[in-house]
C-alpha cells in the first residue's frame, strides 16, 4: 500500500493530512495559522515531493512559499516570487492556482488577479509574467466575475508544452499552441443566457468556472460554466453541452477520475442566486460516459438540511481518491469513485483548495 497526502487550504491557514500504508487520513497542525491560502500544489516530479502554497498575508500581500521536506518547515524566494513588471502598472491580489508542469521538469505555472499567467522554471521558486496572454487584445474588454478579475485554471497538456489552456473570470476559455506567445478565444457552443437573443454566443465573455482534463485523453476536456456543463473533444475548438440531465447545471468544481478518462465528477448548486447543494441534500454526481448519463452519489455524507457550498478549487482527484471540501469547514475522502464517502476533517475555516497526491 502507498502513503497519500491530502493539501487543503482554507481562509485561515493550511492544513496538511497524511495517510499512511492506505489507512485514514490524520490531519496535521495548521500551517500559516490566520492567513489565507487559496491555492496548493503538490509537486511529485523530482526525487522528493515539493508543497507549494499561494497566501495571502493580508497587509504584506500575496506570495508563494515553498516546502522540501512535506511541510515541516517553508521557504520564500528572497525577492517577490511573483510581482507585475512596472511597465504593466499592475499589482498582484491574489494567486489562484499553482500547477507544475506535465511535461516540462521544473518549469510551475502560476494563475493570478489581476487576471495573467506566470511561468517558473526554479520549481516555483519565482515566475516571471507571460506578456503573450496580458498583452492579449481582447483584454481592455474583460469583465470580471463574482471573484474578480482572476485566471483561476490552468489545464497544460500532457506530452506537448507548447499547448495549454487558461479559464478566466468572466472571459471565458483561452489556449494556446505555441508555449504562451500567442492565444485564442476557445469559447464555441458556450452559451451566455443572460445576452440578448442573437448574441448568446460571444467569442468571449464567458463565465467559466472550472476546466479540467485527463493526461490519457489530453483533447477531450470539461468545463462547468457559470449557465451549464459541457464537454470539448478537440482542446476547446468546439464545446457542446452535457448537464441536461443533471438537477441543476450551476455549480463550481468539475473533476475527471485519474483512472478512467471518461469518468467525470461534478456537485451542482441549486442556482447563481442561491448557491446550495439542490434539495440541500449534498450529492456528488458523477459521469461514467463522458457526460452522456449523470448518478448521484451521498452514502457517507451528511443528511439534508445542507446548505454550503463547494468552491471551484476545493475538489479533487488523484490516485489517492476523490476529495472535496465545504465552506463551512469540512472534508470528505471517497476511495471508491465517489460511491461512499469518509470524514477526513470537520470545523476547519472555509474550505478555499484541496490537493491529493500519492508519495
Amino acid at each position: 500500500m502507498t502513503d497519500a497526502m491530502l493539501a487543503i487550504g482554507t481562509r485561515k491557514g493550511l492544513f496538511l493530512a497524511r495517510s499512511a500504508g492506505g489507512g485514514p487520513f490524520e490531519v496535521q497542525p495548521i500551517r500559516f495559522s490566520t492567513v489565507g491560502v487559496p491555492s496548493v500544489a503538490i509537486d511529485t516530479r523530482g526525487p522528493s515531493p515539493r508543497l507549494l502554497a499561494g497566501i495571502e498575508y493580508g497587509h504584506f500581500g500575496p506570495s508563494v512559499m515553498y516546502s522540501d521536506d512535506l511541510g515541516e518547515t517553508w521557504q520564500e524566494a528572497s525577492r517577490p516570487p511573483i510581482a507585475f513588471p512596472d511597465k504593466t502598472g499592475a499589482t498582484l491580489t491574489r494567486v489562484w492556482q499553482l500547477l507544475p508542469s506535465p511535461s516540462e521538469p521544473g518549469v510551475v505555472w502560476a494563475g493570478a488577479e489581476p487576471a495573467a499567467l506566470f511561468r517558473s522554471e526554479d520549481g516555483g521558486v519565482t515566475y516571471e509574467l507571460v506578456e503573450g496572454l496580458w498583452e492579449h487584445p481582447h483584454r481592455p474588454r474583460w469583465q470580471p466575475g463574482g471573484g474578480g478579475l482572476c485566471l483561476h485554471t490552468i489545464v497544460a497538456h500532457p506530452n506537448d508544452p507548447r499547448v495549454m489552456g487558461v479559464a478566466v473570470s468572466a472571459a471565458g476559455f483561452y489556449r494556446t499552441s505555441d508555449g504562451g506567445v500567442s492565444w485564442e478565444a476557445a469559447n464555441q457552443g458556450i452559451r451566455a443566457p443572460f445576452l440578448p437573443e442573437g448574441q448568446q454566443y460571444p467569442e468571449f465573455g464567458q463565465c467559466v468556472h472550472k476546466v479540467a482534463l485527463h493526461p490519457s485523453r489530453p483533447d477531450r476536456l470539461f468545463l462547468q460554466h457559470h449557465f451549464g456543463v459541457y464537454r470539448s473533444d478537440d482542446f476547446g475548438g468546439a464545446w457542446e453541452g452535457i448537464g441536461a440531465s443533471l438537477p441543476s447545471d450551476f455549480g463550481f468544481p468539475v473533476v475527471v477520475d485519474p483512472r478512467r478518462p471518461d469518468t467525470v465528477y461534478v456537485l451542482p448548486l441549486q442556482a447563481d442566486i442561491d448557491r446550495t447543494p439542490v434539495e440541500h441534500r449534498l450529492r456528488v454526481f458523477r459521469s461514467d460516459d463522458a457526460g452522456g448519463t449523470w448518478r448521484p452519489f451521498d452514502h457517507g455524507l451528511p443528511e439534508p438540511p445542507v446548505h454550503a457550498s463547494v468552491l471551484r478549487d476545493a475538489m479533487t482527484a488523484s490516485e489517492a481518491g476523490v476529495f472535496f471540501g465545504t465552506r463551512d469547514g469540512e472534508v470528505y475522502a471517497s476511495t471508491d469513485g465517489g460511491e461512499s464517502w469518509s470524514v477526513v476533517a470537520r470545523h476547519l475555516p472555509d474550505v478555499l483548495t484541496v490537493r491529493a497526491a500519492v508519495l
